[in-house]
């Protein structure tokens, strides 16, 4: 398999290692704005070959992978999809999807969010274990091509990661909340934690373990994130509207002297925690789900979207039309009893016969 990278930091250059680590007999050729850069993703070992141009990147390649900025993605997009071959899978890492999906509305792009990364940037932090776990979000649309999809969907589970299928608006309202909104809180802390010591003419003090853990994204990267909030602008700004009135509730709370209202407060968050955390633990036997589909474009979306949209993650999956192309069977490999009986209804509800062991 020959696999683009256009952009060799630390995302693209861990895509380079994982597909090296895992993907067998795996080719990876980069390419970005800095040749310093490509030469370093080569003595790394993260890439094989540094291309010359994008067309050249591209030449053979079976999957792209589109690494820039969110801000330069729907540009670098146009023109991967515009050199990529006819059976090449084109796909992002970009944190919002919605802008991506709408300026690259192509039957071999599918859109993809990584949720993995470090505070630190550039191809020299880079891991072949940076996805091992980690969910993968994939943003197909109507025109997606099932085949793509499938061939993606394999290459993100051999690199250790949770493909999961969702709406690219939806991806755009879960990320403002849970990645987003995070770093407006960071920033806003420390930057009041530096205006009360100068109005107090406080020495500094030693920070404690709470603060650490709450600024710890604080002031990332401008070129990034500028992008990122400008993007994703709408609804970074309705969490921070509704972060701001939960936190005038608890100011209320602290003015009426009530000590039950703060103890339900503190063991509903508490509870809430415990509840995502659990979410995002996998485990059980996995089952095997064949369906059989109508051979029309948008199917391998369709089913994989309300899986998604079920919380319900595919551990692997495989395409196999009818002699007739008419019709055709997809078998989806689903951990655990209760997701599996969860999956099953939600493609029964699409209309879809469903036959499992």
């Amino acid at each position: 398999m020959r696999i683009a990278v256009l952009g060799v930091g630390l995302i693209g250059g861990s895509i380079g290692l994982a597909a090296k680590e895992h993907a067998d007999d795996a080719e990876v050729v980069g390419f970005g704005r800095s040749r310093d850069r490509l030469e370093r993703a080569l003595e790394l070992g993260a890439i094989d070959t540094a291309a010359g141009s994008l067309e050249d990147a591209l030449d053979g390649a079976d999957a792209c992978f589109a690494c820039a900025p969110v801000g330069a993605l729907p540009a670098q997009l146009q023109q991967a999809l515009a050199a990529a071959g006819p059976d090449c899978v084109v796909s992002d890492v970009g944190s919002t999807k919605r802008n991506v999906v709408q300026s690259a509305a192509d039957e071999r792009f599918i859109g993809g969010h990584p949720i993995a990364g470090a505070e630190t940037s550039g191809v020299e932090h880079a891991r072949a274990d940076l996805f091992h776990g980690a969910v993968w979000y994939l943003t197909p649309g109507e025109r997606s091509s099932g085949l793509l999809y499938e061939r993606l969907h394999r290459l993100l589970v051999g690199f250790g990661a949770r493909p999961l299928a969702i709406d690219a608006e939806a991806h755009d309202r879960l990320l403002a909340t849970v990645s987003h909104l995070p770093h407006v809180l960071a920033n806003v802390l420390v930057s009041q934690a530096a205006r009360v010591l100068a109005r107090d003419d406080q020495p500094l003090p030693r920070v404690g373990p709470s603060f650490r853990d709450a600024t710890r994204v604080a002031g990332a990267s401008s070129s990034v994130w500028t992008d990122i909030y400008m993007a994703n602008r709408e609804a970074v700004a309705a969490e921070v509207e509704e972060a701001a009135a939960r936190m005038r509730g608890v100011a209320a709370a602290l003015r009426s002297g009530d000590p039950q209202a703060l103890t339900d407060w503190n063991d509903r968050a508490a509870h809430d925690r415990r509840r995502l955390l659990e979410a995002d633990l996998a485990g059980g036997p996995v089952h095997e789900l064949r369906v059989t589909v109508p051979n029309r474009p948008g199917i391998v979306a369709q089913v994989a979207l309300a899986l998604g949209k079920g919380d319900v993650n595919i551990v692997d999956m495989a395409l196999a039309p009818a002699p007739d192309m008419r019709s055709g069977a997809m078998t989806l490999w689903i951990a655990g009893d209760a997701q599996a009986a969860r999956a099953a209804e939600l493609i029964g509800a699409l209309g879809f016969p469903v036959a499992g062991s």
